[in-house]
């Protein structure tokens, strides 16, 4: 039985749609999908040897830190390409209880550092790694990252060369901060995208002054980049597109030379999922681009 028949099942109708209220919307959904996944995974070894990549990347999606199927997706990425040093960058991490490599540190004995603009969450995050791992494997750094910032912020906090991994989900310049990260050589690359831009090659224009929460307000869809224009940037810098969650949140890109033999590039039209929640608050994809084309926008 289903997990939504189930609940539904022992609960009074008027209660269960408060707990559904009270959930965030596809929450319900998402969990059905992620154990569908899990089964999915476990079993691969008995699908078609010719899945295609989409599919598998799509089996794969599994959540136990990040906020959608990030954990799955890294665990097969780095169980086709193998692992170099295990070390991390992440960006945009609030209290680093829900992100891309809290899973890997927790579980799987990487170290990184962690970076947000947020003084209290670093505090948060800085004693929660501490205490769980009790030792200091995870650094933690307070830093509104810029263009003219980050570089140095890597310097001096000792991430220099080739690291196995760099996600970056700041809601704001996310490209233009990769575009001039030359401090660390990632493998892979995780990089949000705003599903709201379509297939549109496009970025915000860059802003140093940039806040996301502020600009929310005004227009919740205004943030980051296409994927389009995310793939040329990465295609520039040596990597290719391997996949994207579900969710239509995040881009999987790893190096070139590093894929040989192991992924294929996938097209934004290939890899694109638009995010269920957009869709479902503020229409489709091509009404959603509508609400922000006006906007300071940048054609990549």
């Amino acid at each position: 039985m289903r997990i939504k028949q189930t609940i539904k099942r022992f609960l009074p109708g008027k209660l269960f749609d408060l707990i559904r209220e009270a959930v965030y919307p596809e929450k319900i959904n998402i969990i059905e999908d992620r154990l569908n996944s899990l089964f999915l995974t476990y079993y691969q070894n008995m699908a078609s040897s010719d899945l295609n990549q989409k599919t598998a990347l799509k089996n794969a999606e599994f959540k136990v830190y990040s906020k959608h199927g990030g954990d799955g997706l890294l665990l097969y990425i780095f169980s086709k390409i193998g692992i170099s040093n295990r070390i991390f960058v992440e960006m945009g991490v609030e209290d680093g209880r829900e992100c891309n490599t809290a899973n890997l540190s927790l579980n799987f004995g990487w170290n990184g550092l962690l970076i947000d603009a947020n003084k209290e969450w670093m505090e948060s995050a800085n004693l929660y790694y501490k205490t769980k791992l009790g030792n200091e494997s995870v650094k933690t750094a307070t830093c509104f990252v810029a263009v003219n910032n980050i570089n140095k912020l890597l310097l001096d906090n000792n991430f220099v060369g080739e690291v196995d991994l760099l996600s970056i989900d700041i809601d704001s310049n996310d490209y233009w901060i990769l575009d001039s990260i030359t401090a660390v050589n990632p493998r892979v690359i995780v990089m949000e995208y705003n599903a709201a831009f379509g297939l549109n090659s496009v970025t915000i224009k860059h802003n140093p002054d940039f806040h996301y929460q502020e600009t929310y307000k005004k227009n919740p869809l205004y943030f980051g980049a296409s994927l389009k224009a995310l793939v040329k940037l990465a295609k520039k810098k040596g990597y290719i597109l391997v996949g994207c969650d579900t969710h239509g949140h995040d881009a999987f890109f790893v190096r070139s030379d590093v894929a040989k033999d192991k992924f294929v590039e996938l097209s934004p039209e290939e890899a694109f999922y638009p995010n269920p929640y957009t869709l479902a608050k503020f229409g489709s994809v091509e009404k959603q681009f509508d609400q922000v084309k006006h906007l300071d926008l940048v054609e990549i």
